[in-house]
């Protein structure tokens, strides 16, 4: 059989690492494809060190590779929406199979982007979008077909979990480890995408639409980043039997889909709770299997760069196939995705843990609580912290109630003249049934 051409768009951190994969371990990768799959051509702007390209096509024009008639299958990894969207369906409109590791353009345009592979009989395969080298999108497109899932909850961002890890574990602020996540490479320049949980949306998006067969809708995700976290809230969650770790999470409701980033109080003995550093984990609750925990490097080069070999081992595995024999893109074939609504942020139900800053006044305490009564919100535990200074924090476990149930209740009690500032408030999941 001749061999598979494919052609990689982008040579940087994924790219070479892509590229050295394919290289070294090339005849691996044939046997398990059942065709020789070689590196035809690279698009980049500039030849990476790494990387040994002599006798490889090598252009500074990534639409060339787009529309080579020798090239089978285009690798998109530069990045980004608009380029990379462009890039993508120029490709598909080729005939070309498309496989990248880019989750913001999936969870953006995705629903177009499936649409017109659909159209041209080609598949766009991006298992290395979500959590780097764990093989999530497989495990639930695939391994968990049997099952409805319940829900999932995942750490999808590792700048986000190693800040967290080192405010626990070294008693270190916010903004100090966040400088060293930038030293370290582990946090860009613009830390926004990484600490206000855009990046962990954008993944939540794509596991959600292939967890419950909904378009992908990553407008509608909630997303809270974790600044506003002090060593007060570490301190404190631990004391009440709880990690925070910043988790995406997505559960099937009777009234709709809940698709949430944001700060989440964990039982410390759980595993999820025990992912460190830059690692990556997912768990998933299916009917029939329970839960499972998928856990590894959420990110770096030859990890990203073992699941789009993956990928490029799959598409060279059905090329032969029509697409109705494939695998569909998002779990369930397209004409059987389901329109049950994202709910917003104000009807999900979730514990809170809140940090409440109060003048040492008799009395205070007791509104308090009459508001969160009045409300019909139930206090699962209190903990007052005893101090000299004139200001007393109040820390408060709720049980589940609605968010707009909650903030009504919290804009009430700031209102009263006895409390400082704003409440900082961190929702709770026992991540259970």
């Amino acid at each position: 059989m001749k061999p598979v051409k494919v052609g990689i768009c982008g040579l940087g951190t994924v790219g070479s690492g892509t590229f050295n994969v394919l290289k070294r371990n090339e005849d691996e990768i044939s046997r398990r494809a059942g065709q020789r799959i070689i590196v035809a051509q690279v698009g980049a702007r500039r030849e990476n060190p790494n990387c040994d390209t002599s006798g490889i096509d090598v252009t500074s024009d990534i639409f060339a590779v787009a529309t080579n008639p020798e090239i089978d299958i285009v690798i998109e990894l530069i990045g980004g929406y608009d380029v990379a969207r462009k890039l993508v369906l120029t490709a598909i409109e080729n005939g070309k199979h498309v496989v990248t590791a880019n989750k913001a353009l999936i969870a953006v345009h995705g629903n177009e982007i499936f649409e017109a592979a659909q159209k041209n009989n080609v598949m766009v395969a991006f298992e290395a979008s979500v959590a780097g080298g764990i093989p999530i999108i497989k495990a639930i497109r695939e391994g968990l077909a049997a099952n409805q899932i319940n829900w999932l909850a995942g750490i999808i961002n590792g700048t986000g979990n190693f800040i967290m890890t080192e405010m626990r574990d070294k008693g270190r602020d916010f903004a100090d480890v966040l400088a060293e996540a930038q030293a370290l490479g582990y946090a860009e320049a613009d830390p926004t995408f990484d600490v206000e949980g855009i990046d962990a949306a954008h993944k939540l998006t794509i596991l959600a639409s292939l967890a419950f067969g909904i378009p992908l809708q990553f407008e509608k995700a909630y997303t809270e980043g974790i600044s506003q976290i002090t060593q007060d809230d570490v301190k404190f969650a631990e004391e009440l039997g709880y990690r925070i770790k910043h988790l995406g999470i997505s559960r099937r409701t009777p009234d709709g889909v809940e698709l949430r980033v944001h700060p989440t109080l964990i039982p410390k003995q759980l595993l999820l709770a025990n992912v460190e550093g830059v690692m990556n984990a997912v768990m998933v609750d299916g009917d029939a299997v329970g839960q499972t925990l998928y856990y590894g490097a959420g990110a770096g080069a030859e990890p990203t760069a073992s699941a789009v070999v993956a990928d490029v081992v799959d598409v060279v595995r059905t090329l032969s196939l029509e697409n109705g024999n494939r695998v569909p893109h998002l779990a369930f074939q397209p004409s059987a995705l389901s329109d049950l609504p994202v709910l917003p942020a104000e009807e999900i139900e979730t514990a809170y843990y809140l940090r409440i800053h109060a003048i040492e006044r008799p009395g205070v305490l007791a509104h308090i609580t009459k508001i969160f009564g009045d409300s019909g919100i139930n206090i699962e535990a209190i903990i007052q912290k005893e101090t000299t200074a004139e200001q007393v924090p109040v820390i408060i476990l709720t049980q589940r109630v609605k968010e707009r149930v909650m903030n009504d209740a919290i804009a009430q009690i700031e209102s009263l003249d006895d409390i400082l500032g704003k409440i900082t408030r961190i929702r709770v999941e026992q991540l259970k049934d």
